[in-house]
């Protein structure tokens, strides 16, 4: 059958998307390329619930997709919780569970029977199991050869007043730290030199089992060849109970010296009542010990405008938080109720407040940016090969994950080499060989 699969989302989506197609091509089925579900037998859409805007292009995908005939899959975090959305969309779409992905090919089969016996669709089909199985050390097919995704956990522990895949994905479930450590060690036999380790809260992993987060980076580092890792985001309040211990294992040389801490807000009032178990002067004792160990680390955070009842005092304070700490990449979202949260029930402000504040502090984020990239222009230090860009030059990554893209070389993905800082773009630095 010829298939075409969509997926949105986070990096743990994406994952769940490489190993679907991975199961796509071993059946034997023709898996399209982008830009032509138009000609699909069954349109597969992996999806995402976190914003409205996301959730309404989904909706419209699926009850479009399937007045033209074309078997419908949903799978992802949407079903777990819009699932009377999806059925009004599309009463014949058929449902692959959270934790199911590797089980996609059972759908396909029943799918491909009833059409090899000219029935018609059929009642819908759902597929869903209790417990997330089968995304570590299975086949997949990678948007990018030289990185590998690893998912470490499902779920989390917290509860978020504002957020929804929690109810999606459930409680944390850690993964075995053994398998962790195989499916990377396979990933890099297989030529990938990029790992990232992506989960709800990667900082919670081991909450539930005993084997945390720090440990588990020390098994990774201690795996041989030549790759790095991504720690992906972790919490304020998860990785307070286990900081001096998460410096450590950052200390190794296989671990990008990235620091992904989402705040959401530097105001004490919007904290509390978004159910942020941190307060910021927890945030400013991880990110000093951070700092005060790796000098030249990026910092990443989230940040969320406009939530309920947040006042121009309390945006306010989360903009002197950017102008203090300068993050490397902040990404913005505009607060957008979502339905099982407790936050749903909150009174919202109003839109034209959240996109005012938005773009006020886009233009300061920017600013930061800019002068964030001019003083990097001259520096010179040690940078890994990650991958190939589309036009044939060599990305390479500084300690501190910079992109710094280099032309002209004979650079391979998982080497080293010597660089200097020569111009900045919108989204990377360009670089020269040195030494």
């Amino acid at each position: 059958m010829k298939i075409y699969l969509e997926s949105f989302g986070c990096s743990a989506s994406l994952a769940s998307a490489e190993i679907m197609k991975a199961s796509i091509e071993r059946l034997g089925h023709e898996l399209l390329s982008p830009g032509s579900a138009g000609q699909a037998e069954v349109y597969i859409c992996n999806s995402c619930t976190v914003k409205y805007t996301t959730e309404q292009k989904i909706l419209y995908k699926i009850r479009t997709m399937g007045e033209k005939g074309i078997q419908v899959i949903v799978s992802g975090c949407m079903p777990e919780v819009q699932l009377e959305d999806i059925l009004h969309a599309n009463p014949e779409a058929h449902i692959l569970g959270i934790n199911a992905v590797s089980h996609l090919g059972k759908l396909l089969f029943s799918i491909e029977q009833r059409k090899k016996a000219g029935l018609p669709g059929g009642e819908r089909l759902e597929l869903r199991i209790s417990e997330p199985l089968g995304f570590l050390n299975v086949p997949r097919e990678r948007s990018n050869p030289n990185i590998h995704i690893c998912q470490i956990s499902q779920g989390c522990n917290f509860a978020c007043s504002y957020c929804i895949v929690k109810h999606a994905r459930g409680k944390l479930r850690s993964f075995p730290p053994e398998e962790i450590v195989e499916d990377i060690r396979s990933a890099v036999a297989d030529g990938c030199r990029e790992i990232w380790l992506t989960s709800q809260d990667d900082s919670q992993y081991g909450m539930d089992t005993g084997v945390k987060l720090p440990e588990l980076l020390h098994m990774i580092s201690e795996i041989s060849g030549d790759f790095k890792v991504r720690v992906g985001m972790m919490n304020p309040f998860s990785v307070l109970p286990i900081l001096d211990d998460l410096v450590d294992a950052f200390d190794s040389d296989k671990i990008f010296k990235l620091l992904h801490l989402p705040i959401q807000s530097a105001s004490h009032p919007v904290l509390k009542k978004m159910n942020r178990l941190h307060k910021m002067d927890d945030v400013d004792e991880i990110i000093t010990k951070f700092r005060t160990r790796f000098e030249d680390l990026s910092l990443f955070t989230d940040i969320i405008v406009g939530f309920c009842d947040e006042t121009d005092e309390d945006f306010e304070e989360t903009v002197e938080w950017v102008k203090k700490y300068r993050p490397e990449k902040i990404n913005i979202s505009r607060y957008s109720p979502r339905p099982h949260t407790k936050a749903f029930s909150f009174r919202n402000l109003d839109s034209r407040v959240s996109v005012k504040r938005s773009h006020e502090l886009h233009k300061v984020c920017e600013q930061i940016k800019l002068e964030s990239k001019r003083e990097m222009i001259g520096w010179k230090g040690r940078a890994f090969v990650s991958k190939y860009t589309e036009i044939g030059d060599v990305l390479t990554r500084t300690d501190s994950y910079r992109p710094v893209v280099i032309s002209g070389s004979d650079l391979k993905p998982g080497e080293y080499t010597e660089v200097e800082i020569t111009g900045a773009k919108p989204g990377y630095f360009l670089g020269k060989i040195i030494g």
